[in-house]
């Protein structure tokens, strides 16, 4: 690239070299980065190094370039296309990853940029590695015909094999536009970098998708540095892959407990504020977060899903350094109902957990599902709950730590639907109907109290427990089901996706 060079000498073909992979570090020039740092982002590349552990990341064709000539596109041919691929090590773990360069040519995909990506995915599959990508592109590059849907479905293809495989991320950290918003919404976690990335259908950037309301970003954080450690977090509650176990960290004390300490409370003032967390009257609500606090290690709640559905909590924590998968219904919205919106939720998060073998504990606080809900859509799509709960092999524990009716039992804590171990609070209420319509059935006049020892005594709760005692039977239950082991029946898939 160098005129200058005597590419007829070793040591000229080196300094050639050095040329060109300096200039595909800048693709589109000097003036180009500096308008993106202007506007407060990161170059594609930046995003990569930044995600990375230092000096780990390996790129591959980083000299790539197109080979179309229609609409005389043979006249602008940058290095790397406008993606930038390879792989690294994230906390020391292999990743494969992907960052689109919306300096060349909008981000936009055409063949040699569908190469790349698929190059990586590839690679990612076959070493069985996480993948993360950086999305900041305009969907398909038009001029480029045919051949760049193409690509599209060779990606889509790709990430639809690699789907309960191997963790894909995505961050959403610029205007997403086109037909690759599928490929964002198909990944196992989306991540998007509020008031920057967008999602769109349209390729003229209309109709843009609240993607925190409507459940597309599990994760929205205030910028890109926030981005870049999420995926860290996401990453460390993960294994490798769906025969990997997710890697563990040092047992720590719970929030309620390290609080304690610090004002210098003895064990019974502990015992008795766990142990009281619940109100006495059936009709008081109570923040889920207190109890969450009260059984999870110190800060260790991720939660997905933040901004959608709040009635039910969903995320990864860790019990004693172990990762887990946390569902809690949220009496402060909703009282705890389920809807279609949460029951989706849910059900997401669950496959997820069950196909990388993270397993679950759900604190349950259900009243039932939502009575003003109840035609036949709502029907029809949240019985894909009653599925997925059903079909996870997945440890599954439950707490029940008050109302459990109906069809919100059968949904999140019945033993008869595959959890493994069912616990419950003295304060919990296991019944068929809540204790009115209960009384109105049988005709009497007042409220039948409603308690969990008849479900005790039937088996269909394995534990009456004081609160005090969770935290400690939930890490003994989840040690026994490390190595669970369950057969189903053999099918190429189940249809109740939808």
């Amino acid at each position: 690239m160098n005129p200058q060079n005597d590419t007829s000498t070793t040591a000229g073909k080196i300094a050639d070299l050095q040329d060109r992979l300096a200039k595909s570090r800048q693709p589109a020039g000097e003036d180009a980065v500096r308008e993106v740092h202007g506007a407060g982002r990161l170059t594609a590349r930046e995003r990569v190094e930044a995600l990375l552990d230092d000096g780990s990341f390996v790129e591959i064709d980083a000299l790539a370039r197109h080979r179309s000539k229609a609409f005389d596109l043979e006249k602008e041919r940058p290095l790397t296309d406008g993606v930038v691929t390879g792989h690294g090590t994230i906390d020391g773990r292999p990743v494969c990853v992907f960052s689109q360069d919306a300096t060349l040519f909008e981000g936009k995909i055409g063949e040699t940029t569908g190469a790349k990506i698929i190059k990586v995915l590839e690679l990612a599959l076959k070493s069985g590695t996480p993948v993360i990508g950086f999305y900041d592109g305009a969907g398909a590059r038009l001029k480029e015909g045919i051949i760049a849907l193409d690509m599209y479905s060779r990606i889509l293809r790709l990430q639809s094999q690699a789907s309960g495989v191997i963790p894909q991320i995505a961050v959403v950290a610029g205007e997403c536009r086109g037909v690759q918003v599928h490929g964002i919404a198909m990944s196992d976690v989306v991540i998007s970098v509020d008031g920057q990335g967008s999602l769109s259908m349209d390729a003229n950037a209309g109709g843009v998708v609240e993607a925190q309301e409507t459940g597309t970003a599990h994760i929205v954080v205030p910028d890109e540095s926030a981005a870049q450690d999420t995926v860290a977090d996401v990453l460390s509650y993960l294994p490798s892959n769906n025969r990997a176990i997710a890697p563990a960290t040092e047992p720590v004390n719970t929030e309620l407990a390290n609080r304690r300490a610090e004002e210098g409370a003895d064990d019974a003032a502990l015992v008795h504020e766990i142990n009281h967390l619940i109100p006495d009257s059936a009709s008081e609500t109570y923040d889920v977060r207190d109890v969450l606090a009260a059984v999870l290690d110190e800060d260790s709640l991720l939660e997905l899903g933040l901004g959608f559905a709040p009635n039910i909590i969903t995320g990864f924590a860790r019990l004693e350094g172990r990762a887990i998968g946390v569902i809690a219904n949220q009496p402060t919205v909703k009282a705890g109902g389920i809807d279609i919106d949460s029951a989706e939720k849910v059900s997401y998060f669950i496959q997820l957990c069950d196909a990388f073998n993270v397993p679950l504990v759900s604190f349950v606080d259900a009243p039932g599902f939502l009575p003003e809900e109840a035609d036949a859509p709502v029907i029809r799509r949240t019985a894909k709950l009653f599925h997925t709960t059903a079909a996870a092999s997945v440890g599954k524990i439950t707490v029940i730590t008050r109302k459990a009716t109906g069809s919100a039992y059968l949904a999140l804590a019945a033993k008869r639907m595959g959890t493994d171990l069912v616990f419950a609070w003295p304060t919990a209420e296991v019944a068929v109907a809540d204790a009115d319509t209960f009384a109105a059935e049988i005709g009497a006049d007042e409220a039948t109290a409603q308690d969990p020892y008849e479900a005790a005594a039937s088996g269909l709760v394995d534990a009456v427990l004081p609160p005090s005692e969770t935290r400690q039977k939930l890490v003994e239950g989840l040690g026994l089901l490390e190595r669970k082991v369950e057969d189903g029946y053999p099918r190429k898939h189940s249809i109740v996706t939808f």
